[in-house]
Order: structure tokens, then sequence, then C-alpha cells
């Protein structure tokens, strides 16, 4: 697990330069994942910018599944929580170019009883937390700001 974790860190640079040569059309999720007590779940990914708190997502093809689809998969990939696509609903869509890609990326959100967590090698870590304060002035995603300011 800890060796997947390592190929990921080392190929983010090569993704990133992928990126920026061709200008790819994407599209992501991003989800807020939210308990009964207003917690919310943020996590550190394991590649790419491993200081900065984030929400779980990843990529998807929308000829194969809707963003709700690819939330609810991403959500038990990373973290173990199985939750139906149609827990989810979105917050809000936006296209981005900040990675060098035309990122059509999609914020969901779900409520979830489920508190605990199975870390995939993508994820350093995770934390249920009730405000932002909690992570001590880390740095934090703008999606995650996003998402909390809705």
């Amino acid at each position: 697990m800890r060796f997947r974790a390592m190929l990921l860190r080392a190929g983010s640079p090569f993704a990133q330069l992928w990126f920026r040569v061709r200008k790819p059309t994407t599209f992501g999720v991003k989800a807020l994942l939210r308990q009964a007590d207003g917690r919310f779940l943020v996590v550190r990914h394991s590649y790419a910018d491993t200081r900065r708190w984030a929400l779980p997502g990843g990529g998807y093809k929308p000829a194969r599944e809707t963003p709700a689809e690819a939330a609810a998969r991403e959500i038990r990939e990373e973290l173990g929580i199985a939750l139906p696509p149609s827990a989810f609903t979105v917050l809000d869509t936006t296209v981005t170019t900040l990675e060098g890609k035309h990122d059509n990326l999609t914020t969901l959100t779900a409520t979830t009883a489920d508190g605990g967590l199975r870390l995939s090698p993508e994820i350093a870590e995770a934390r249920w937390i009730s405000a932002l304060e909690e992570l001590d002035d880390a740095p934090v995603s703008r999606w995650l700001l996003r998402a909390v300011g809705r």
C-alpha cells in the first residue's frame, strides 16, 4: 500500500506536465461528506500537494457515469464508505484551467452515518471536523473552502 502511494507521488509531476502540454478536457468530482452532527470530512492526498487539506474525489468519464455515480465510486474506493448515488446532491459545477487542463468539476454533498474510514493509498490522512479552524492554519484547497462556504 505504501508502494502505491509512492508511485502516485512520483507520477504526479509527469501528469501535471502532460496536462499543460496537451490541455485535455477532463471531468472530475469532489465530495463534501457530512454527518448529522454537522461535522464534515477533509482529506490530505498522498500525491501532489500532500500538505493541503481537500475534499475526496477524482475523475470520471461522462459517457460511463454521472457525477453522482462518480462521487459514490470515489468515496467507496478512497474511504471505504458505501453510499448510493442518490445520496449525493450537486452543490456546484465549474470549469477550471488551474492544473493546465480544461476541467469540468462538479462538487457534490451527501450525509452519512458511517464515520469509520478505510483509507486507500491515495489518501494520506482523513479527519471529521466541525470547522476549518480545527486544521490549525494548514493550507486548504479552494474547492474545500468553496464547498464549506455554501
